[in-house]
């Protein structure tokens, strides 16, 4: 029996050790953590997760925490939209060119209504070439703010969000006031535009620009020397512009490199070379690069809109070809003429046709090249609709810049790579 009376006994840390045996004889003493854990491990990130921004899945191999390699899994989503539109007349394409890159569908009507007027030689209004750079470069505001907002929710920050999305709620009500929508516009046509800009609209324009600078200050005093949002940007999902050309990169992204690249420089189009801007340019092609070369896209978007609104103040005229085999004819010629009359009912029932042959036009979309190629063989649909979409090269060079990065790290790389999987799972 024990003695009550005794002392209790002293414990030390080699008395602990002993009475605990956690089994440490069984291993070798110069076995390292490396050595013990030899397996990867594979985890899933997405189809079904909002960092994805889209229903595509990365698969990736850890080494720890550490990311081995990251492939990159698409087709959950897979519209169809190059094949529908193969069985829709020319015109008709237009709303489905809305609903590929949802952040900014004007410029996508402007990409496709473009390839359209090429291929028929059709010369469009410079006031409608005006009210199309007015509207991209509106809609190129928004998209960066999306991109950029929800980025930094990705990382761990909220208030961000909200200080663009009340701007980018400003901008929606003035595109709303000119198209009729908030989302899937469908206000381009090919030879120009639905109507005209509606009384007083480029005045709210010049008033709601004052709230972007407003808001930018706001997001980038929060965040640009924020030290968590540099640790979790600068240096992650680095790219030279050799190897973003080799990958296909354009826009932001390609940019952020050190590359000027920006097709409204490099081949101008709709007055784009009348117009003053400069092209922002990164030095590291990182994370922290492509959030600022897109703040910094914001300030020369609105640049832009002041000059386009001065021209068109001052500049009055059409927005819609005369030719009235492609546009149709104002209403007062269809009442008073048999031909106006004639040309309405033939280019809704039918159409019109495009010579056979293919074009292939571009425009920098805020996400990088968009591009449609088309073939034709006369008829009144496509015979093949092909659309280049800027996201599938980014989303295609994953794996390079995810490797030696800790797994969160992916979150940060596809928020600023700027992907929508309207237009990449077409």
């Amino acid at each position: 029996m024990p003695d009550k009376n005794a002392a209790p006994k002293q414990y030390t840390s080699k008395d602990f050790d002993d009475d605990l045996d956690f089994g440490h004889d069984d291993f070798d003493e110069g076995l390292t953590l490396p050595d013990i854990n030899t397996e990867p491990m594979y985890i899933n990130i997405g189809p079904c997760h909002p960092a994805t921004h889209g229903t595509f899945r990365v698969y990736c191999k850890l080494d720890g925490e550490l990311i081995e390699k990251a492939g990159v899994d698409v087709g959950y989503l897979h519209r169809g939209f190059e094949k529908i539109v193969e069985t829709k007349q020319y015109g008709q394409v237009i709303p489905y060119t809305d609903r590929l890159n949802y952040c900014s569908g004007l410029v996508n009507n402007v990409a496709y209504c473009k390839a359209m007027e090429r291929m028929l030689d059709l010369e469009v209004p410079d006031r409608t070439q005006y009210i199309r750079v007015l509207v991209m470069e509106i809609q190129r505001i928004m998209d960066h703010m999306i991109c950029v907002g929800t980025n930094i929710v990705d990382i761990g920050a909220l208030t961000n969000f909200w200080y663009f999305f009340n701007a980018r709620e400003k901008l929606n009500d003035v595109i709303e006031a000119l198209t009729g929508a908030r989302l899937t516009y469908s206000y381009v046509r090919i030879g120009g535009l639905a109507w005209d800009l509606p009384d007083g609209w480029k005045e709210s324009v010049k008033a709601t620009l004052k709230e972007i600078p407003k808001a930018i200050k706001d997001v980038t005093g929060l965040v640009k020397k924020n030290r968590i949002f540099q640790d979790r940007t600068m240096g992650v999902g680095m790219i030279s512009t050799e190897d973003a050309v080799s990958y296909g990169w354009t826009g932001p992204c390609l940019r952020s490199t050190g590359s000027d690249h920006d097709l409204r420089k490099v081949r101008p189009y709709y007055h784009y070379d009348e117009v003053d801007f400069d092209i922002p340019v990164g030095t590291n092609g990182d994370c922290y690069d492509r959030y600022l070369v897109r703040v910094e896209e914001m300030r020369q978007s609105t640049r832009i809109i002041r000059q386009c609104v001065d021209w068109l103040r001052a500049n009055p005229g059409i927005v819609i070809t005369e030719n009235h085999k492609v546009a149709p004819p104002r209403r007062e010629e269809i009442k008073a003429d048999m031909e106006g009359l004639i040309h309405h009912f033939k280019l809704f029932t039918e159409g019109y046709t495009l010579p056979a042959g293919e074009v292939y036009t571009a425009i920098e979309h805020p996400k990088g090249e968009f591009g449609v190629f088309l073939i034709s063989d006369g008829a009144n649909k496509p015979y093949r609709l092909k659309v280049r979409a800027p996201g599938f090269a980014h989303l295609s060079s994953m794996n390079e810049m995810a490797q030696g990065h800790m797994l969160a790290d992916v979150v940060a790389i596809i928020g600023t790579q700027d992907i929508v999987f309207g237009e990449i799972d077409r």
